[in-house]
């Protein structure tokens, strides 16, 4: 059996929202891997340079004439030292040079093909034997915010978490219909409703915060009492897309409405208590920790997730955690570059005690690596979407992941929700 690198293959594709990214494929004596990048639509000012000046081609370039001369001839199951070996060619701490989603192809094609090179699923190479936790889906339901143009809720997304499933094939039916019922209440609410869908396969209306938050309520409890189990709401505010850092404002464009740090930590506060939420991801901007620690001590029972705040980063996850902002933590891998950095801010996560929500990008592509991600390494609760082709990817994945354990998989536990 051997895992040593014959080559290293880079070519231009498309995510969902047909934008061109770079695709790798790691090729050894025995196995080949395949990884392509997504992006996303509201990206933290801390996340990686995508691509170097040049875009797609100069990326594919710098492949071809850095990175696969080191690479080739190393052996693929040594991931740390192919992800050393990126950063050292790179030599930036941003990626500028390679660029993060460069390294990030690289990087997760390395470790499909060690693990094809023994036969193994993904999940088992880097979680081994133990590994067979499935994650609870968390799915974007409703869409607003910068996922949207023209008239939306200024709120960037409304999830569902069906955090009472026994089964991960049983909560992703669930979430899928929870999407269905919401489609239809929109529907009756508005005639000129069109079943529009954002790029994450979420439900476009013209509907305010609340009235989105008030429908998915309604659906949440339909759908918990046809499966007997507990499906729970969710936001994702992406509150750095809302601040105006001169007024040291949210502004809340199609609400009419301006709040301040302490009034907004005190809108999510009533709406969290008033529609049960359990999860609440970004609530304030990406520099106010100070805000994201006080919102976790007064709710219970709710997680507070930074995405924006830590994009993955094991030192703003440190920082963050001293303070006790938040208890959970979004990880995107293509926010730090390599899998080995996204692995130490995951460990780092679980000895502070925040909860880690393995994420897709709103430009995502049909690759499924973060579904094994997410079981190798016991992330409770994964973020791929609800229905769109490339959130599907992730979900019959990972429904395959399930099969593969028969009587052995199980579903993580979540100690806040």
């Amino acid at each position: 059996m051997s895992t040593v690198i014959e080559d290293v293959i880079a070519r231009k594709v498309f995510n969902s929202r047909g934008e061109e990214t770079i695709e790798v494929d790691v090729i050894t004596n025995s196995g080949f891997g395949r990884a392509s990048a997504p992006a996303g639509k509201s990206r933290g000012k801390a996340e990686v340079v995508y691509f170097p000046p040049g875009g797609v081609d100069e990326a594919i370039k710098k492949v071809e004439e850095l990175i696969a001369p080191e690479l080739v001839g190393l052996n693929a199951d040594f991931q740390e030292e192919i992800d050393r070996t990126l950063h050292e060619i790179d030599s930036t701490k941003d990626f500028r040079v390679l660029g993060g989603n460069t390294a990030f192809a690289v990087s997760l094609a390395n470790a499909e093909a060690a693990a094809n090179s023994y036969g193994i699923p993904l999940f088992q190479y880097l979680g081994g034997y133990a590994a067979r936790e499935l994650p609870y889906p968390l799915g974007n339901v409703i869409s607003g915010g910068s996922h949207v143009g023209g008239r939306a809720p200024d709120i960037q997304e409304f999830l569902v978490l069906p955090a009472g499933a026994e089964s991960f094939s049983e909560a992703a039916e669930a979430n899928i219909r929870v999407h269905r019922k919401v489609g239809e209440f929109l529907k009756r609410k508005d005639k000129l409703f069109n079943f529009g869908k954002s790029d994450e396969g979420a439900w476009t209306a013209n509907i305010t915060n609340l009235e989105a938050l008030e429908i998915l309520a309604r659906a949440c409890e339909e759908v918990s009492n046809e499966v007997n189990f507990n499906c729970s709401l969710g936001i994702d505010l992406a509150a750095s897309t809302l601040w105006n850092g001169k007024t040291k404002k949210y502004v809340y464009q199609r609400e009419g409405k301006e709040l301040d740090s302490g009034e907004q930590l005190e809108f999510v506060r009533q709406i969290v208590e008033k529609y049960h939420l359990a999860y609440v991801e970004d609530p304030f901007h990406e520099e106010d920790y100070e805000s994201f620690a006080e919102l976790t001590r007064k709710l219970k029972g709710c997680l507070v997730c930074g995405d924006d705040l830590f994009v993955s980063n094991n030192e703003r996850l440190i920082h963050g955690a001293k303070m006790r902002a938040g208890n959970a933590i979004i990880i995107k891998v293509n926010q730090v570059g390599t899998l080995t950095d996204a692995v130490e801010t995951i460990e780092a996560a679980k000895r502070a005690g925040y909860i880690p929500v393995i994420s897709h990008r709103s430009g995502d592509t049909c690759d499924w690596h973060i579904a094994h991600l997410a079981v190798a390494f016991k992330c409770p609760i994964i973020k791929a979407g609800v229905v769109e082709g490339a959130r599907i990817a992730k979900i019959n994945e990972l429904i395959r992941v399930e099969e593969f354990l028969g009587d052995r998989a199980k579903m993580a536990e979540l100690p806040i929700v």
